[in-house]
């Protein structure tokens, strides 16, 4: 783990305490998830070699100028797995992180969550597609490694991804309905377009 900034750089999952991981693992082994399953496994040597790099915006009409996107270095084909979200796997609510994904939710009430906010690796840089195109051309996916371990990751949808293209998600309705009212400089230097397709 390397620090870059204010944040941790991970090649890795930052995990629970012990005590906690046990139950974890037994509840998310139960998981169906929340999205079909992807065509094919990662390949795993996809750490060795990675397909993209973060690049600063300074686009003017673009929702995140002056911060980060994540970008492809080739072409990435359709289906194809990109990168994994990596960040703190953790068991607590925080609402008010912007890198915080769900893995799954158990029937006792326990969210397990993946959070990017102060640790993570080049996905937390991954931009929300309203706003700059017409549709995502990557998704979240929900996968098993060969040990079992659920994860988070990101794929290509349908189209192929053009070298130097952003790769853009959607982070859903409910994550920018919960920031409309939001007063911080990135929420109110949006575009009005984007205002309206938040509210549809």
């Amino acid at each position: 783990m390397a620090l870059v900034g204010h944040v941790y750089y991970l090649s890795s999952v930052s995990l629970l305490p012990a005590s906690l991981y046990a139950h974890i693992l037994t509840m998310t082994n139960d998981a169906t998830g929340t999205h079909p399953p992807p065509q094919k496994s990662p390949d795993p040597s996809f750490r060795s070699v990675l397909i993209v790099r973060i690049k600063s915006i300074s686009d003017p009409a673009h929702p995140a100028r002056g911060q980060y996107g994540l970008f492809a270095l080739k072409t990435i084909k359709p289906r194809t797995h990109i990168i994994d979200y990596i960040g703190e796997v953790h068991c607590q609510e925080r609402l008010t992180s912007d890198y915080d994904l769900s893995l799954c939710r158990s029937q006792d009430g326990i969210n397990v969550g993946i959070d990017a906010s102060a640790m993570g690796n080049e996905a937390r840089f991954v931009n929300d597609y309203r706003g700059i195109q017409g549709k995502p051309n990557a998704e979240f996916v929900e996968y098993r490694t060969a040990a079992g371990e659920l994860r988070m990751s990101i794929w290509s949808t349908g189209d192929s991804i053009k070298k130097g293209n952003e790769i853009l998600v959607s982070y859903g309705k409910s994550w920018w309905r919960s920031r409309v009212g939001d007063t911080t400089p990135h929420m109110a230097d949006l575009p009005p377009n984007l205002s309206e397709v938040i509210q549809s």
